[in-house]
């Protein structure tokens, strides 16, 4: 902690002279150092503290460089907001190990194995109702975005209440096949046909959608489920097939989405010539904490918790009931850049506090996730836990506990968590 908050001093005071190069610089390599240490404490790639800390610094490390004509200097505030967004992470995280001991001990692991059968059932019922509705948003709304051409927002508009959560659901499909697939020593070849099916579906719908987002999220989910589950075997091979998964079906969707490289190229204003493969990642990662700044700037008063609780007003339908609950306006520097990173809302609810409790909260929630992963815990707990890697895999993209689709998947691991569960007499 204290060589993180030399090299945030350095990062500061070097922006400050607008070095914003070497700003950015110390921050990224205090962010490797911080996922390498934790990776040689944990012995895991898979650790919930080192993945906040690559993820998070070093997308601010990324920002801080200012690569982008959208850019401008960070206020104070901004500094004060973004340390702590870390640092109360870190410090709750490391208390409560020093206090109740390391969560990365190694213990006796009993799994409470899955009803293999009801897994499978899940598994095809969910890859079932995510057809049905994504079958009807399309026969209501009249349209199916992959084929909208000259449309670049077409997967926006793709989108009826309550029916579109149910629609991408379908991207838990994978990581659970991962667990059933572990789970089941004998699979019979009508199974494994319909398994097949049931993942297709998985990858197809979100690519039918033009969601980028939704695509990358199931094979992360189940790639990080996969590293859980082999934990002591991981392979570099699987990190390849998730490179050549991701990558062209990703640029792909891009090309679908009827955003050239002029056009995208446009909305960046980018200082340099980039190719529009390093941009357009630069962009989507730095560009967030530039929105946060415009926040901290321009906020006129806080929402005092109504914001953050979207979620509850979302799932709950309050919010056609009461739309000025959730009229917030949103601030950014672009209109068409409207990622935040995870704790916008945080600040917008209650300010520099804000951020800090809500960090803190992450930090022991994560202390206690790694202590159950490697206890006896039911093998769909995995599922919890990748959702919540990823979730600060991607911190640096938008507020993941105050959108409704979050809470709705871990709502959906949920249930099937307590189907599936069989305890061992």
């Amino acid at each position: 902690m204290l060589i993180y908050l030399v090299c945030s001093l350095l990062a500061y005071l070097f922006s400050r002279i607008e070095q914003y190069a070497l700003s950015g610089f110390v921050l990224i390599v205090v962010a490797i150092y911080l996922y390498i240490k934790e990776y040689r404490y944990s012995k895991s790639l898979v650790n919930l503290r080192g993945i906040f800390s690559l993820a998070f610094v070093g997308g601010e490390g990324l920002a801080a460089m200012k690569l982008s004509y959208l850019a401008k200097p960070w206020s104070n505030i901004t500094w004060i907001a973004l340390f702590l967004a870390f640092g109360s992470f870190y410090i709750v995280f490391e208390t409560l190990k020093r206090y109740k001991g390391n969560p990365y001990d190694k213990r006796e692991r009993i799994l409470e194995k899955s009803n293999e059968n009801r897994l499978y059932a899940c598994i095809i019922i969910l890859a079932m109702v995510s057809v049905i509705a994504f079958n009807i948003e399309a026969i209501v709304l009249g349209f199916i975005p992959l084929f909208e051409k000259g449309v670049p927002h077409a997967y926006s508009y793709f989108h009826i209440s309550g029916v579109h959560y149910f629609t991408v659901s379908c991207i838990l499909v994978p990581s659970l096949s991962m667990i059933y697939l572990n789970e089941e020593e004998k699979i019979n070849i009508i199974k494994l046909v319909f398994l097949c099916v049931a993942n297709i579906i998985a990858m197809l719908i979100p690519i039918l959608c033009v969601s980028r987002f939704q695509f990358m999220f199931a094979v992360l989910m189940a790639f990080v489920t996969l590293l859980i589950l082999k934990r002591e075997r991981i392979k570099p091979i699987y990190f390849i097939i998730v490179i050549v998964v991701i990558v062209p079906v990703y640029l792909l969707l891009s090309v679908a989405r009827s955003h050239d490289v002029e056009y995208l190229n446009s909305i960046f204003e980018m200082k340099y010539s980039f190719p529009i493969f390093v941009s357009q990642p630069y962009i989507y990662i730095a560009n967030n904490y530039d929105n946060l700044d415009i926040l901290i700037k321009e906020l006129p008063k806080h929402s005092l918790g109504i914001k953050g609780l979207f979620p509850v007003w979302a799932l709950t339908g309050l919010k056609f009931v009461y739309p000025k609950i959730v009229d917030f306006p949103i601030f950014v520097n672009k209109t068409e850049l409207t990622t935040v990173t995870l704790f916008y809302d945080a600040f917008y609810d209650f300010g520099i506090v804000g951020v800090g409790v809500f960090s803190a909260i992450l930090g022991g929630v994560s202390y206690l996730f790694e202590r159950w992963i490697r206890s006896t815990r039911h093998a769909a707990f995995y599922m919890i836990y990748a959702q919540g890697f990823v979730y600060l895999a991607l911190s640096f993209f938008t507020t993941w506990f105050s959108n409704p689709t979050t809470w709705f998947y871990f709502i959906v691991t949920l249930i099937i968590f307590i189907i599936c569960e069989q305890r061992n007499k």
